[in-house]
């Protein structure tokens, strides 16, 4: 028998707790984007987990600044950066107020406005490369700065908010590596996504960026 999806939103207690238990707890839970022109659910097949100022890897690894803030708690607030001069990436906050940490939305299923979805992500080839990879789930969910900070335990007609959905069983849950991170970061393996998911993006190693004569 196929149980529907726990359409409960998820407390902000669930994100009071450290960046590694979260990470893979949101694993087949439901992201809601609502929005005057619809409301797009999405089905979290892919994250990645950053502790702050012990993480070598994580934007607040040299403490606060006034992009990174946000990280600092409370929990439950979404981080969403400008990276490449091109692109959103949102991040759910998540442990004790003042520590900073994140969980990075790598990839995931589009549940339902996927119309919507489909006009923002133009070069997807089919609807499972609809969020395949942080940047392109925050464009078919149209992310952007004036989300950064926002409380995703407000509630579900909040901009954006999650809810229990299906979580996913430990034995499909993998971890590896961070996608493109360098240096001391780049070994934890604190990249996790649900086992043969057609949604998941492809690991890609750091690789120095070439500046252009």
């Amino acid at each position: 028998m196929i149980v529907a999806p726990d359409r409960t939103p998820l407390s902000r207690d669930f994100f009071d707790r450290p960046v590694l238990e979260v990470a893979p707890d949101l694993l087949g839970r439901t992201l809601v984007r609502t929005a005057p022109e619809g409301t797009i659910e999405l089905r979290l097949t892919e994250v990645e987990a950053y502790a702050g100022e012990i993480d070598p890897g994580s934007h607040a690894f040299r403490g606060r600044t006034a992009r990174n803030a946000v990280m600092f708690g409370p929990p439950g607030h979404a981080y969403v950066y400008f990276t490449y001069g091109m692109w959103h990436c949102l991040n759910l906050v998540c442990g004790e107020e003042g520590m900073a940490g994140g969980v990075l939305l790598r990839a995931g299923e589009i549940l339902s406005g996927t119309e919507a979805a489909r006009g923002r992500r133009l070069s997807a080839r089919n609807d499972k490369e609809l969020a395949k990879g942080p940047a392109r789930l925050a464009t078919a969910l149209d992310v952007d700065r004036l989300l950064d900070g926002a409380d995703v335990c407000a509630s579900t007609e909040a901009p954006l908010s999650v809810l229990a959905g299906t979580p996913t069983p430990s034995d499909l849950v993998r971890t590896g590596p961070r996608t493109g991170v360098a240096g001391e970061g780049g070994v934890h393996p604190w990249r996790f996504w649900i086992d043969g998911d057609p949604t998941v993006s492809p690991y890609r190693a750091h690789a120095p960026r070439k500046r252009r004569t």
